[in-house]
């Protein structure tokens, strides 16, 4: 049925299908489009932020030597005249108070002789007479010959607002050169301090939230003396906590504004805002940073708008390719979820179904090469569990072949490497060792004494003590069992049993001479294992132990020969019934595994670690 209409090309499915991707690049571009003018946009803010602040602070310095000029211009006036014998005449305080209540921003003036009584004229309603002479005195007390002299600003406890101290001296005795008095004016703050503020009535956190600059002035120390919280201002809060503040206290100098962008801590979290400092210089020793922070995120909320706009766009687009393609990829998703399905049974080891794919694409010409290929494979995996059956078959048979052989050189210790495995796994398993671990035990303990191939038999089968020269010839079955299955890389997960076997705790074995925690536990357990079996069997030289006698013979030795914790197990396991002599009753999964001819094979880079190749003793 499908051949009549041909095959169709999923090649034209891919090409539909990235015609709907084409929205994704649409949507990238409006991104990046947004993010340009954010840019932009952040440029533009920080510039009018830097011409803000230049213009405040301009402000501030031309304010500043408007009185800075008046008080000079008093100095040099009574040094014309002579001094400030003037004052003395009549009708000259209240001419004082008359110029003093003409100029709004005029506080108190005081001429203050270095001889003679001051004459002071100031504001009842906005400073008190206290607090007049204390400003004077403070003023007066950093004031050199010749230099003017500004403080402040510094709040006016009677009125509550912000003053500067202006003073100059008063030059004249007969040497014209001497300072006769001084003239010190106390400012008020008020016009610049409303000259920085916004004309809102927003507060501080409001103004930020809607992305609009917040402007304030700190002096030299850091502290607010304007701000568009008036309590800030009055309390001369400290503002270094901000960055940007920090930045002016360190470069106010050196230079008279710029942009420092910081991060600032709002509402529990951080936030990313625009700051700009310029320096408003209304002495050399009184210098006034004028500081402007901003909202980065409120300041770009048209960026935000734009960028959710093109979000909403890119989605409404792909709703309605999404729509479209449905009807195409449930055509095209179909086969590859059978395909899918499929290949997770046969990783599963399930190869006994096929899928079903019927499709006028490749697709269904995949279906059938699948199907194909799922049947070679069911029959190639099962020559292979087969042929893998048939080789641990072959090698547990050649184990425990090798084993029998070994033991029957000895009619006395015939028996003896199949009960010490035994032993070996039931030690094993009080021990808490996994499977894999009781298996590679278990092989190694069938094998420890395969060395003894290599002695000759008058030695392995002399009824009586060997001799010196003799025990050392015993001694190297451990290396000759090391030579001979070394050579086979299967083996490498078993060699430490056999070749260690010999070892002591304390450094007094053979045939390394190693200690401790160097000795493998494999090989811990099938020496404590191999000394259990040897003591209570029957020897022509030896009559076996009694169970208690061999325990306590072996205990003896903890520390010096054996590990404690392998005693313990091996005291354990007989208290328990599954060891005695002569004999061992494993339970359940250890009599299983001692059966089941399952080995796994050695891996590269996760076989035991065996030391390397041993000299020769």
């Amino acid at each position: 049925m499908f051949e009549r209409f041909g095959r169709v090309r999923l090649l034209y499915i891919v090409l539909g299908t990235l015609l709907v991707v084409g929205l994704v690049p649409l949507g990238m571009a409006g991104w990046m489009l947004s993010g340009r003018s954010g840019d932009e946009l952040r440029s533009v803010e920080g510039r009018y932020q830097a011409q803000l602040v230049q213009d405040k602070a301009r402000q501030l310095e031309l304010y500043g030597q408007r009185y800075r000029d008046m008080v000079t211009g008093l100095a040099r006036a009574f040094e014309l005249t002579g001094g400030v014998g003037v004052l003395g005449q009549q009708g000259s305080e209240s001419r004082l108070q008359k110029g003093i209540e003409e100029d709004q921003n005029l506080i108190a003036l005081a001429i203050v002789p270095v001889s003679g009584l001051p004459h002071i004229a100031y504001k009842p309603d906005a400073i008190g007479r206290d607090e007049v002479n204390a400003r004077v005195n403070a003023t007066l007390a950093g004031m050199s010959e010749r230099g003017l002299v500004i403080s402040g600003p510094h709040v006016i406890r009677s009125s509550q607002e912000m003053g500067l101290t202006v003073a100059a001296p008063v030059i004249g005795g007969s040497d014209g050169s001497t300072v006769v008095a001084a003239v010190v004016a106390i400012v008020s703050f008020q016009e610049a301090f409303a000259a920085v503020q916004q004309q809102t009535s927003m507060t501080e956190a409001e103004l930020l939230k809607r992305g609009l600059p917040v402007i304030f002035v700190v002096n030299q120390d850091g502290r607010a003396v304007a701000h568009p919280d008036a309590r800030v201002a009055f309390a001369e809060r400290s503002m270094i906590d901000l960055k940007v503040v920090q930045e002016w206290m360190a470069m106010g100098k050196q230079v008279k504004s710029a942009l420092a962008p910081f991060t600032a801590e709002r509402e529990g979290r951080e936030v990313k805002m625009l700051g700009t400092y310029a320096t408003a210089k209304l002495d050399d020793a009184a210098l006034l940073g004028v500081i402007a922070i901003q909202d980065e995120h409120a300041a770009l909320q048209s960026v935000t708008d734009m960028r959710r706009e093109t979000l909403w766009i890119s989605l409404l687009a792909a709703t309605f390719a999404l729509l479209i393609g449905f009807l195409f990829a449930k055509q095209m998703t179909r086969p590859v979820r059978e395909l899918a399905e499929g290949a997770h049974r046969i990783a599963g080891g399930d190869f006994s179904q096929r899928i079903n794919v019927t499709s006028r694409t490749e697709l269904g010409e995949l279906g059938t090469s699948f199907n194909q290929m799922t049947d070679r494979l069911e029959n190639f995996i099962e020559d292979l569990r087969r042929a893998a059956e048939e080789n641990r078959q072959l090698f547990l048979g050649t184990v425990k072949a090798l084993a029998a052989a070994i033991d029957g050189k000895d009619p006395y210790t015939r028996g003896h490497s199949e009960r010490v495995a035994r032993f070996s796994i039931a030690m094993g398993e009080s021990l808490g060792l996994p499977d894999d671990e009781l298996e590679k035990l278990r092989i190694s303990a069938l094998l420890h004494d395969v060395g003894k191939i290599g002695i000759d038999d008058n030695i392995l089968k002399k009824p009586a003590a060997l001799t010196d020269e003799e025990y050392e010839i015993m001694k190297g079955h451990p290396q000759k069992g090391y030579k001979i299955m070394s050579q086979i890389p299967a083996m490498r997960d078993f060699l430490p049993g056999m070749h260690m076997h010999h070892e002591m705790m304390d450094g007094k074995g053979y045939p390394q001479g190693l200690k401790g925690d160097q000795i493998p536990m494999q090989a811990r357990i099938v020496s404590v294992a191999d000394t259990f079996d040897a003591m209570t069997t029957d020897r022509p030289y030896q009559q076996g132990m009694k169970l208690e006698d061999a325990l306590a013979r072996i205990k003896s030795f903890v520390g010096t020969r054996y590990d404690e914790k392998v005693v313990a197990a091996l005291v354990e396991a007989c208290a328990a019934g599954q060891i005695g002599p002569g004999r061992a009753r494993l339970s359940r999964r250890a009599e299983e595994l001692s059966k089941a001819p399952t080995l796994k094979p050695s891996i590269k880079g996760q076989s035991a670690a065996v030391p390397a190749q041993p000299t020769t003793v």
